[in-house]
């Protein structure tokens, strides 16, 4: 569809309204109390809690998992396929063969040729992590791993071949606005939140996400296309399905970047006022500010005291979007426009984003498709994060359609989990999240240190982990505390989801109640998602397609991914063979996989 079209569509099926409808409804029902009445309900919270948890853990029936036994988990694959995964898995642990993995594969295609290649690839590392070229040829594999009790989030995974030159070039123009680019002063912007040329080829140290770079109107109208498709081959494929989308494929990157900047100076702005009042370095929700002090404009029905879901509700009642993209000055203590101006064909640009995106939530709430949206780079994630949360507060209403993902490797993960928690809780909607540990952190180290700001990530693995077990539990007590919660534990990591059931068992959740989703990449991990699947847990793959030739950027980050992933665990390799033997040893060479009677 194109740009002239698509625009005036939009405006007749009544996206304006909602973009309008999505301005107002940032005023949030801000619903605070006074900090007795709020420590009252607090400890009646904590005592409901406590007595349901103990109810619901000795009613539920314990569930336990044995993750070694081969034949469960790969019951779904015939021998050429185990094959094929052992083949794949071992070439992808040989650093030559995945360093120069893209130059192989320009060979290959020179040599053989483009039918022939492509055959190869179906083969290999293709019919590996993608399951087809088209919405239609996908629908067999979809069909057969639900027929095993495993689900699909669609994932159209087309990207550009861009040189590196050209991806800078696309990057550094669509960050930049005319106020910039016509040399007016940038002082007062944060480092970490403007366009740098050495980082502008989003794609470098990245290995578990595609990149989509801004071309122009249509380019965007022509990504969300796509997503509609995704999004209705998802409802015709399964009657639970995901299907993900990326914002930065809906809109020019300028507003992300700028409108991140604006929500973490005014979270800052919050924490300064609030270590005036004596009230640092608790968590974020803990943290209130007493009204008189700040002699702040009561427009809204709040008590004496606000947190910081109060704060976002008294800064962003703003119709006009380029109105949001204002900050306080510290010193004089007046707010100032981010930029001296944007231009009338900027401004459309951002509400065109919203659109995008409102028309996407739609398109999922009609075909019973939960839509998730993915997280992506740090300084686009603010923004990111907070527009999904906005199309949560009006699709989620009743059941969860918009999941939110949350990147654990961040230092502040926890206290974005709790917040956007704790928004729900208090204005009745469903809180959806996908928990991950994250794609970008060596290409996040890199520009913090190279530019000059704080590393936004965890020093290390074991803290990580440690912040994901932390986001998780918390959720899952949610779960328990009113049932409006769910979350997607997206892991290869076995003892994060042995850590699940674990605490599922603990708190009394059963599989049956769809609170608790698991998540794998097709082609990784079946040892794990399979055997989940079988014993009744909503589990889902993650299931890239697309042409041959344009997921060639996609199989190379999964060759990188794969060659940290098998070197440091043989299991899965070992665990293949043992299945393979096994048939081979008992007569069964043409094994068909059969899904048992119920599942």
């Amino acid at each position: 569809m194109s740009y002239v079209k698509t625009v005036p569509a939009l405006t007749r099926a009544g996206v304006d309204i909602n973009v309008r409808r999505l301005n107002t409804l940032s005023n949030r029902r801000a619903q605070s109390t006074v900090a007795s009445t709020q420590a009252d309900q607090d400890v009646t919270n904590r005592e409901s809690y406590s007595s349901r948890k103990s109810r619901n853990a000795s009613s539920s029936p314990k569930i336990s998992i044995d993750f070694e036994l081969t034949q469960e988990a790969y019951k779904s694959k015939d021998n050429l396929e185990l094959l094929r995964s052992l083949v794949v898995f071992k070439l992808c642990s040989y650093d030559l063969l995945v360093d120069k993995n893209k130059e192989l594969m320009d060979i290959s295609k020179f040599v053989l040729g483009k039918k022939a290649f492509e055959q190869f690839m179906k083969m290999t590392f293709y019919g590996q992590f993608v399951a087809g070229e088209d919405h239609k040829s996908i629908k067999s594999l979809i069909q057969k791993n639900r027929a095993f009790g495993v689900g699909s989030v669609l994932d159209y995974s087309v990207e550009e071949d861009l040189t590196q030159e050209d991806a800078v070039t696309k990057e550094m123009d669509s960050c930049v606005s005319a106020t910039e680019k016509e040399g007016m002063s940038m002082d007062h912007r944060e480092k970490q939140y403007k366009a740098h040329q050495q980082f502008g080829d989003r794609r470098g140290g990245v290995t578990g996400a595609r990149t989509y770079f801004y071309s122009d109107e249509a380019k965007c109208d022509q990504h969300m296309e796509t997503f509609l498709k995704c999004i209705k081959a998802s409802g015709g494929s399964s009657v639970d399905g995901f299907s993900a989308i990326k914002m930065t494929a809906l809109g020019r990157p300028q507003f992300l970047l700028k409108f991140s900047e604006v929500l973490v100076k005014w979270k800052r702005f919050f924490s300064f006022l609030a270590a005036q009042q004596g009230r640092d370095g608790m968590e974020a929700l803990e943290q209130r500010l007493e009204l008189q002090p700040l002699q702040v404009h009561r427009t809204h029905r709040v008590g004496e005291t606000i947190d910081r879901l109060d704060w976002n509700s008294l800064i962003d009642d703003r119709i006009k979007i380029s109105d949001l993209l204002v900050v306080p000055n510290l010193e004089t203590g007046q707010l100032e426009p981010l930029l001296n101006k944007f231009t009338e064909e900027e401004e459309k640009q951002m509400k065109r984003m919203l659109q995008r995106l409102d028309v996407l939530a739609n398109h999922a709430e009609e075909h019973s498709v939960r839509l998730m949206v993915d997280a992506e780079q740090t300084y686009f994630q603010p923004a990111i994060s907070t527009l999904t949360v906005e199309m949560q507060r009006i699709y989620n209403r009743g059941k969860p359609v918009i999941f939110n993902t949350y990147q654990c490797y961040l230092k502040e993960a926890y206290d974005i989990v709790t917040m956007d928690v704790e928004l729900s809780r208090r204005e009745g909607w469903f809180f959806g999240a996908k928990l991950v540990r994250g794609a970008y952190m060596y290409q996040e180290r890199s520009r913090a240190e190279e530019i000059g700001y704080e590393d936004p990530i965890n020093p290390d693995y074991e803290t990580t982990n440690m912040m994901y077990h932390k986001c998780l539990d918390y959720i899952l007590d949610e779960i328990v505390l009113n049932r409006n919660a769910n979350v997607m534990v997206a892991s290869h990591n076995e003892d994060t989801v042995k850590h699940t059931l674990r605490r599922m068992n603990e708190l009394g959740l059963t599989p049956t109640e769809n609170k608790v989703y698991f998540g794998q990449l097709l082609g990784m991990c079946d040892q794990i998602s399979f055997p989940l699947g079988q014993a009744g847990f909503p589990v889902y793959k993650y299931v890239p397609y697309g042409p041959v030739n344009e997921v060639i950027p996609y199989l190379s980050r999964r060759a990188q991914e794969n060659r940290g992933f098998m070197k440091g665990s043989q299991r899965e390799r070992e665990m293949l063979w043992k299945e393979l033997k096994r048939r081979l040893a008992s007569g069964q060479v043409f094994y068909r996989p059969q899904p048992e009677p119920g599942l």
